[in-house]
């Protein structure tokens, strides 16, 4: 059967960062949402344009959107395996449908990292996050600041804070977040799908806590 792990957590809880050494370690497909988005703006497809302006405002994108992304997503021979998602599902309907696609594709949720992070900590994280123009390189003005401020480490480019970077969307995503998506913890626990994990700690422990709970679930 193949495995899939839905990774939870706040904007800002350090998922991206989480999801791409738990895949790489497990040898799983790597599903971000965000990444998606990306690639549909970045191919100036109308389903990116769509998805950005929401984002941009600090919103959710809505569920047909990012559901018929995904689904595209997990269809690709990379996935035949598995995959970990990262930003995906966000609500109870959302889960649902996840549920039932990976049913047609013969596999299941097989546990859901929930990493917590007060919100007074998301703030600074995301607040001092710049990305870089060319590749999207990220850095932080206080934790991984460039050597050369404004400008990318890896390729010279221009550094610029993203829309949803900005600490007026910050709080607005963080408000979307405890309104909207909060509540899939408790489909989750209901299932009891759902462990906990203190994202306040150093990057490597937080791995080490969610592999551990993967490891658990057998």
């Amino acid at each position: 059967m193949r495995t899939y792990i839905v990774l939870l957590g706040p904007p800002g809880a350090g998922k991206g960062t989480q999801a791409k050494l738990i895949a790489e370690k497990l040898g799983l497909a790597h599903i971000s949402s965000g990444d998606i988005f990306r690639e549909n703006l970045k191919a100036q497809t109308e389903l990116g344009q769509k998805a950005q302006g929401y984002m941009n405002r600090g919103e959710l994108v809505p569920d047909d959107l990012t559901i018929a992304m995904i689904q595209d997503r997990l269809s690709r021979p990379d996935c035949e395996g598995g995959a970990l998602l990262d930003g995906f599902p966000r609500t109870a309907e959302q889960a649902n449908a996840l549920s039932k696609m990976l049913l047609e594709l013969g596999g299941k949720v097989k546990v859901v990292p929930c990493i917590l992070v007060p919100a007074e900590v998301l703030i600074e994280r995301l607040g001092g996050r710049w990305s870089c123009r060319a590749a999207g390189h990220v850095f932080h003005i206080k934790y991984n600041p460039p050597k050369v401020a404004g400008v990318c480490d890896m390729d010279g480019s221009e550094l610029y804070q993203r829309e949803d970077d900005k600490s007026e969307t910050v709080a607005r995503r963080i408000q979307v977040y405890e309104a909207q998506t909060a509540p899939l913890i408790d489909f989750y626990k209901k299932q009891n799908l759902l462990v906990e994990v203190d994202g306040t700690q150093e990057i490597h422990l937080v791995t080490e806590q969610i592999l551990a709970a993967i490891a658990k679930a057998g």
